[in-house]
């Protein structure tokens, strides 16, 4: 059976059809505004009808960005657009009849299950996904099954608390691991760095077009694998970030392996070096326990497309 899955971010939504394989057989890609919540449904059906016309299509997987209720019919809260207890599933429901199985998923979730069904972690049954891009998010797979929770909205690692009365979240509290290993955290701490060391970032204001403000993450990555030691230095603490957090989680639920996702794993060993030191340097008892993998998630962009398709047959 073929499903459609939808990508929704806060300026595009990205939809394809999946077959059972997780191979996306057709595509298209809609812009949207993150003010107008109504256009962004709009464009959500316009997106899965487009598709459904030269498919056939027996689910539609919806992957948004936020907290998704445990019936997988309501997105909570978003950051990134105007939604509160929005009715995302009812909306595209209306349009497509009963025919057509539909589920609302958090975007990371149907991300990991991407890279656990068809990517990276075919070979666990234990993992925990990362997606490190302006925030962090996270999907944990425990037992060959994905972790929602009571309410729908486990796995919000971004959110724990590590460094009390630390950098201000969006969510409302302080210290929280995003804050700290993220790409905005990194975007930050480069441009804090631009102007306590100015003599050290000629490359990275150079990339940013003369205007510190101009800086953007690719930048420091382009920076960093051209040798240049301030932005080198800058991915080698995003990691240990990375890691030192991870070592926490593996605490908690000892996973087989740990993916990153998300724009930062274009640094490749530049990050993932640091962040293996930094799961090893803070992971509980050292060896007298097996230590999970740390590895690049395989599946790029096309992950919550796939993820969500794939999990709206379940």
């Amino acid at each position: 059976m073929h499903a459609i899955g939808v990508d929704i971010g806060g300026t595009k939504i990205a939809a394809g059809v999946v077959d059972e394989d997780g191979n996306i057989l057709a595509q298209t890609l809609r812009r949207t505004s993150a003010e107008d919540s109504d256009s962004v449904d709009r464009e959500v059906i316009a997106a899965c009808r487009e598709l459904a016309e030269e498919h056939e299509i027996g689910a539609i997987g919806l992957a948004a960005p936020g907290f998704v209720s445990s019936d997988q019919a309501t997105v909570l809260f978003t950051p990134n657009l105007p939604w509160r207890d929005h009715p995302l599933r009812d909306r595209v429901a209306a349009q497509f009849g009963t025919d057509v199985r539909i589920v609302v998923e958090n975007d990371a979730n149907a991300a990991g299950w991407a890279e656990f069904r068809f990517g990276v972690g075919k070979d666990v049954d234990d993992m925990l996904l990362l997606t490190v891009g302006t925030g962090l998010g996270g999907a944990v797979i425990v037992g060959g099954k994905l972790v929602r929770g009571a309410w729908g909205v486990a796995a919000e690692v971004g959110h724990m608390r590590v460094v009390p009365g630390g950098h201000f979240c969006g969510c409302g509290h302080e210290g929280c691991w995003e804050q700290y290993a993220s790409g905005s955290a990194l975007v930050r701490n480069a441009k804090a760095a631009l102007v306590s060391r100015p003599d050290r970032g000629a490359r990275l204001l150079e990339l940013a077009g003369g205007d510190a403000e101009g800086l953007a993450g690719p930048h420091i990555t382009i920076a960093a694998q051209g040798g240049d030691p301030l932005a080198i230095e800058l991915l080698a603490d995003l990691g240990r970030w990375i890691g030192e957090g991870s070592a926490s989680v593996a605490a908690l639920l000892d996973p087989a392996l740990i993916v990153i996702g998300g724009g930062v794993g274009a640094a490749g060993d530049l990050l993932l070096g640091p962040a293996r030191r930094g799961f090893t340097d803070q992971l509980p008892a050292l060896g007298y326990r097996p230590e999970a993998r740390i590895e690049l998630a395989a599946m790029g962009n096309d992950a919550g497309i796939v993820g969500a398709a794939d999990l709206a047959r379940l």
